[in-house]
């Protein structure tokens, strides 16, 4: 009798344990994993933290909201650590190991590069939040942040037109999105008749922190009597010491004026501001904007993460672009499987922060204002110039060789990333 009480004791405990371990199968199954993949450590550190935790805040809210189909959402949150490489085992990792359904990351576009091929692969959907150099467009991939006709292009319309500059200075760190944007803008200037010597290119390695000689060499090249500016391409930590160096030479905006693509209010947050009064930034979004939209989101953010004195920025404002789009696709779509959420997509409108409405185009870049800010004493930007309306983001630059004639469609009948209008045929490959 005992020994039969022992085998059904334990029995039901075999039982308990298998349901349990059923249970928790389900429940994993039942979550709508969300991959997060931004730089936590390394250099990168500085801007990528922010959009992680704007990820693991539009999760919150959205559970808050009742999920989506009926489920919660999971964050699956990894560090690449600044390393380019990292970033595609991690996205292959994510998408195989820990099954998620959608990843938001990266920043630089030598971690989207590499990221590509993989997502591409495995058939992966990436949200990408930052400006980028364009060339490229693929059909696992969203781009909400700015191409360079949303960015570079009007900046230096703006610089030209407003301030009269002459001589160029095109300053960035040494990887894909520097010199690819460059090479646009180069071949803009060139054709509004801008000289080669009035033109000085200049690139520095990932947390580069000795700008004494380099700032004195864009003193120099300003001091022909032709008003001249920089365009920087400087990204991540590297920014800290530059325009701390800029400040220590009393390079003033009245003289040499810089205007930023990477550096917004989290980079500014950490330096004194005062020295770079009137220097600028294009993006497509700043804090400063006041409107009841971004006053909410900003709100949102200082509760979520317990600092009434963080910022805001535009990579931020393109996560939440891109997060409510993702959202009300998967929706639209009634599932998360990738090809179904990728036609959802296009068309999707959802309000910006900034006061007006951004859409998803055929080409997954979105239509988005263009801001030029001044920076202020206080690190915020004020706005001293925006588009009328919106911006198409173009995936392909007018103003390179071999790209003028591409488009990018993913809708039928064309569905292609790089389709060339003259020839008529897709070149079978989303970048060149």
């Amino acid at each position: 009798m005992n020994i039969l009480y022992k085998a059904k004791r334990f029995g039901a405990i075999i039982a308990a344990a298998v349901l349990m371990q059923w249970s928790t199968s389900i429940l994993a199954q039942d979550t709508i994993k969300v991959g997060v993949l931004h730089s936590l450590s390394g250099s990168m550190a500085i801007s990528e933290t922010t959009l992680k935790d704007t990820v693991l805040m539009m999760i919150e809210e959205q559970n808050r909201a009742g999920g989506l189909l009926g489920r919660q959402l999971e964050a699956v949150v990894v560090d690449p650590a600044s390393d380019w490489p990292l970033f595609a085992e991690q996205t292959r990792e994510l998408i195989t190991q820990e099954g998620v359904d959608v990843i938001f990351g990266c920043w630089t576009s030598v971690s989207r590069k590499s990221v590509l091929p993989v997502i591409e692969e495995l058939n992966g959907l990436l949200f990408y939040p930052v400006q980028y150099e364009g060339e490229e467009s693929s059909k696992n991939v969203f781009y909400t942040g700015a191409a360079p006709n949303q960015q570079a292009i009007p900046a230096v319309d703006y610089l030209m037109n407003e301030i009269g500059a002459e001589r160029w200075v095109l300053a960035g760190t040494d990887y894909v999105y520097p010199r690819t944007t460059n090479r646009i803008l180069e071949a803009y200037l060139k054709a509004k008749g801008v000289a080669d010597e009035d033109i000085m290119i200049n690139y520095t390695p990932f947390s580069h922190s000795d700008w004494q000689n380099i700032v004195a060499d864009i003193q120099r090249f300003g001091s022909t009597g032709k008003k001249t500016a920089v365009v920087s391409t400087i990204n991540g930590d590297a920014n800290v010491p530059f325009y701390i160096e800029l400040g220590n030479q009393g390079v003033s905006a009245e003289d040499i004026p810089v205007i930023a693509f990477s550096v917004g209010e989290e980079e500014l947050s950490g330096i004194d501001t005062a020295p770079l009064v009137g220097h600028l930034a294009a993006w497509n979004y700043f804090q400063s904007v006041f409107n009841d939209t971004n006053e909410e989101f900003i709100d949102s953010w200082h509760s979520f993460i317990g600092n009434s004195s963080r910022v805001t920025n535009d990579p931020m404002e393109a996560t939440y672009i891109g997060f409510k789009m993702w959202a009300e696709a998967v929706e639209a779509a009634g599932t998360t499987e990738v090809d179904a959420v990728e036609q959802a997509m296009i068309g999707i409108e959802v309000p910006n922060l900034t006061g007006g409405t951004a859409v998803m185009n055929a080409n997954h870049h979105l239509s988005k204002p263009v801001l030029i800010g001044e920076i202020q004493d206080d690190g915020q930007f004020e706005v001293v110039w925006e588009t009328d309306g919106v911006v198409a983001g173009d995936a392909w630059s007018d103003y390179l060789e071999g790209s003028r004639d591409l488009i990018s469609d993913w809708t039928e009948p064309t569905r292609c990333g790089n389709y060339n209008t003259v020839e008529n045929r897709c070149l079978g490959s989303s970048s060149q």
